[in-house]
């Protein structure tokens, strides 16, 4: 059981740039960390890297390789993906629709998709292990950096433990920010500004899932 890791600076450069991009997983743990606070954001951030895990077995396993050869599945899970994308810009609009011209704006956070029955961990488990650019992406990446000695199998469980843990530290510097700046930012303007972004982000990204390759 040899491991390779000549490619590992390259690959950590290559990390950065892909950590530091913002994505889904991003707005949400930023919109629930304001919204919600620290122990929301976290719980958010469990569900996310939870469902990471997942498709990172998958990768390692072997399975994903099946999984990408497979148009039916890959078109579910994108219609899947997408359908919750949705599913939370609804919920925020929603919200915000019926916020207005309420006085207790401030109290208004408990949104539809803030309820008992859809938490945070939930909510980032499903937003993580219905996109299928996450399998994929681990598919088309990880291997890119295998060095030519070791066992490929190791070396693929390797570079996405620090995938991982690189991407677990940034969001969770996302979630330990948005937390702190809560109180600052906790007046309407801002929140409901926040979430129309949030809305618009999410249904960006869903119609990029459906209308994505």
């Amino acid at each position: 059981m040899s491991l390779d890791l000549t490619q590992l600076p390259a690959f950590l450069i290559a990390c950065a740039v892909v950590v530091l991009t913002p994505g889904v997983d991003a707005f949400l743990l930023l919109r629930t960390s304001l919204r919600q606070g620290t122990r929301a954001g976290l719980l958010a951030l469990a569900g996310i890297h939870s469902a990471a895990l997942v498709h990172v077995a998958l990768v390692v396993s072997g399975l994903g390789l099946l999984i990408s050869h497979s148009p039916g599945v890959l078109t579910a899970l994108r219609w899947l993906g997408a359908a919750y994308l949705g599913f939370l810009a609804y919920s925020i609009i929603r919200g915000l629709w019926r916020a207005r011209g309420e006085l207790r704006t401030a109290t208004a956070g408990e949104r539809e998709d803030e309820r008992p029955g859809n938490g945070p961990f939930l909510r980032g488990f499903l937003c993580n292990i219905t996109n299928p650019k996450m399998l994929l992406f681990c598919l088309a990446f990880l291997p890119q950096f295998l060095g030519a000695a070791g066992n490929p199998v190791l070396q693929l469980g390797v570079l996405a433990a620090v995938f991982l843990v690189l991407a677990f530290a940034w969001e969770l510097a996302i979630v330990l920010a948005a937390s702190r700046l809560q109180e600052r930012l906790a007046r309407p303007a801002v929140l409901n500004g926040l979430d129309a972004f949030c809305a618009v982000a999410f249904l960006t990204m869903s119609v990029g899932l459906v209308l994505g390759s």
